[in-house]
């Protein structure tokens, strides 16, 4: 079966695991990991038999077969390589905060976008929580969103720490742009509880029309569309509508192809990632261009 060849840049732990559960997609190929120096990532990379480079991004653009590529460096590494991926003709798949290309959370807006060639896949928080603020928004008009994630201080690298103003901005600017709130706030709390905990997200939202029943039913339907590609997201409690208030509590658990299961913050967002990857290259095998 023809697959379309994926790079990804970065191989620490994001990227690491971005490599395992490519390998498991039925319409994405592995094909090279790159970084910028003789790491682990690469090493390991190596040792599963696929190409490896320490030239970054340039590696990936200068090799004419791979057509998808996940970046999972850093927001200002990224504003470096998004012009040349796409010079190169790539498409980018953006796992920093940098915001470059459009806000995408695949249950909600992914079938708007036809011709991007840099998809901005939020943060971790932004992949766990804006849907539960866009069904909160549809069913009741939300006129304020704050979310709270919760995350094991060991699922938090030394990227997610460099990049905290950014994941804030970015997480809370999503909860309009793609959420629907009119306005909204993120918080971010790392964890250093024995044994780890699993990622939390507590999304609090005020609304100008709580009807309930609507409420809980576009909660839980967007619970199963999340879970069709993150099996291990789940409520942790239901919808709580106290008069205008309602609030939603979001639990995550990794799926552990590469990283521990209490790592949920980083497994929503690589199975997120894979999730658009993979309609783009359905759509790009569909059409012929593998």
């Amino acid at each position: 079966m023809d697959k379309i060849k994926v790079g990804i840049i970065g191989p620490g732990n994001i990227g690491s695991d971005l490599m395992y559960k490519v390998m498991k997609s039925a319409n994405l190929q592995m094909y090279m990991m790159a970084g910028i120096v003789e790491s682990e990532g690469i090493k390991r990379a190596a040792g599963l038999g696929f190409k490896t480079s320490v030239r970054g991004v340039d590696a990936v653009a200068e090799d004419p077969d791979i057509q998808i590529v996940f970046d999972a460096t850093s927001a200002k590494a990224h504003l470096h390589n998004s012009p040349i991926l796409k010079a190169a003709g790539k498409i980018a798949i953006d796992m920093t905060p940098a915001a470059v290309g459009p806000y995408v959370v695949p249950c909600v807006n992914l079938d708007k976008f036809s011709d991007e060639v840099d998809f901005n896949m939020v943060t971790c928080g932004g992949q766990a929580t804006v849907p539960i603020a866009h069904a909160i928004n549809r069913a009741a008009d939300a006129e304020y969103c704050e979310i709270v994630s919760c995350i094991s201080s060991k699922s938090a690298g030394p990227g997610t720490r460099a990049n905290i103003d950014e994941f804030t901005e970015t997480t809370a600017k999503a909860l309009q742009v793609v959420g629907g709130a009119d306005r909204s706030k993120a918080i971010i709390v790392l964890n250093p509880a024995e044994p780890p905990l699993m990622m939390t997200n507590t999304v609090y939202a005020l609304v100008k029309n709580p009807d309930e029943k609507k409420i809980i039913e576009s909660v839980n339907d967007i619970i199963r569309e999340v879970q069709s590609y993150v099996p291990g997201y789940r409520l942790r409690v239901p919808p709580v509508i106290d008069g205008s208030k309602v609030t939603v509590i979001i639990e995550v658990e990794g799926a552990g192809d590469f990283l521990p299961s209490y790592a949920g913050n980083l497994d929503i967002i690589n199975q997120a990632a894979v999730a658009v990857a993979g309609r783009l290259a359905a759509k790009m095998l569909a059409s012929g261009r593998n």
